[in-house]
């Protein structure tokens, strides 16, 4: 054979073994529209996974509830959810864990009231719009608990954290629940003089969550695979503190905002840095651990009926990655 077919095909060999390699370490991450979620906006935009070995595509979804059962049909093989959601998941037997405390939020999720209201006691017999076995539904609860008020109290309308602004635009709702960036479209409205942030998570922090959850048996056959994924979030999270113009750009693009509105949300929500990561896994009194947090929330998804038994907190979590990071 002569040497310039040998290298014709030696090259071929080549391209066809790295096209396979890269199919193999392709996978799927369920994300939403959420402000917190921008290091993974970034580190898709500017392909960070690759030097890591893997390529990473974000499946989004518009309704958080579609997002476990994705995971468990296994045409995601990672998802971004609330850790309620894990808890959730894991009560009915499901074995989702967390690898990544991504952040939690910071005023990011909020209830909203028109001007009329001042507090929230004054909710009792009002109808308030969010979305069912949510986030929004979860700090809902846990306020009117703070409150001595109940679900049973209020006047529910089922609703995404989309169609707030437009409900309590048009005047049908006077109370609703929803996140960023709807947050900031509802209290735009009127000049900034119509509504108001009557209870936020910035007064719970850690109680809402953003997680980055792989299932048991993918973590047990892929551990590389999930470094791979965490350092490529690390790496986003390190692009947006080094160039935070241009990471504005790539999260307001994905976001369908501006870079001045993503500047502006940044405010609401918290990324944990690496440093900090493993006391979310650590056993604390801190709402900012799982295991404080994870008993509050545990507590009233059994008092409302959407979980049969509290799961412990060891079930939800595996904190081997982030510790071995950090270390």
């Amino acid at each position: 054979m002569s040497s310039p077919l040998k290298k014709i095909l030696a090259g071929a060999a080549l391209a066809l073994a790295a096209t396979t390699a890269s199919a193999a370490t392709q996978i799927k991450v369920a994300s939403l529209i959420w402000i917190g979620y921008g290091p993974f906006y970034v580190a898709e935009a500017l392909d960070l996974y690759k030097k890591h070995g893997l390529s990473v595509k974000l499946q989004m979804f518009s309704d958080p509830a579609l997002i476990p059962p994705a995971l468990v049909s296994g045409s995601v093989q990672g998802a971004m959810v609330t850790y309620d959601q894990v808890i959730g998941q894991v009560a009915k037997g499901i074995n989702h864990k967390v690898v990544l405390p991504i952040d939690y939020s910071n005023g990011g999720d909020a209830i909203v009231v028109a001007n009329g209201i001042s507090k929230i006691s004054e909710f009792k017999g009002k109808k308030i719009g969010f979305n069912p076995l949510s986030p929004s539904d979860f700090l809902l609860t846990y306020a009117l608990k703070q409150n001595g008020l109940a679900e049973k109290d209020i006047m529910p309308v089922s609703m995404t954290p989309e169609a707030v602004p437009a409900a309590m635009a048009s005047g049908q709702l006077q109370i609703g629940v929803t996140y960023e960036p709807s947050l900031s479209q509802v209290l735009s409205q009127g000049g900034g003089k119509k509504f108001k942030v009557i209870f936020s998570s910035k007064e719970a922090p850690g109680l809402i969550a953003d997680v980055l959850v792989f299932d048991d048996k993918y973590i047990k056959s892929n551990p590389k695979e999930v470094t791979a994924v965490i350092k490529g979030y690390l790496d986003g999270l390190e692009y947006i503190k080094q160039k935070p113009d241009e990471a504005a750009k790539i999260i307001g693009k994905a976001m369908g905002i501006s870079a001045k509105e993503v500047k502006e949300q940044w405010a609401g929500v918290y990324n944990i840095p690496l440093k900090e990561m493993p006391k979310a896994f650590a056993k604390s009194k801190d709402t900012t651990s799982y295991f404080a947090s994870g008993e509050i929330i545990a507590g009233l998804l059994k008092a409302k009926g959407q979980i049969d038994k509290v799961p412990p907190t060891e079930a939800t979590i595996d904190p081997q990655f982030v510790n071995a990071l950090a270390k």
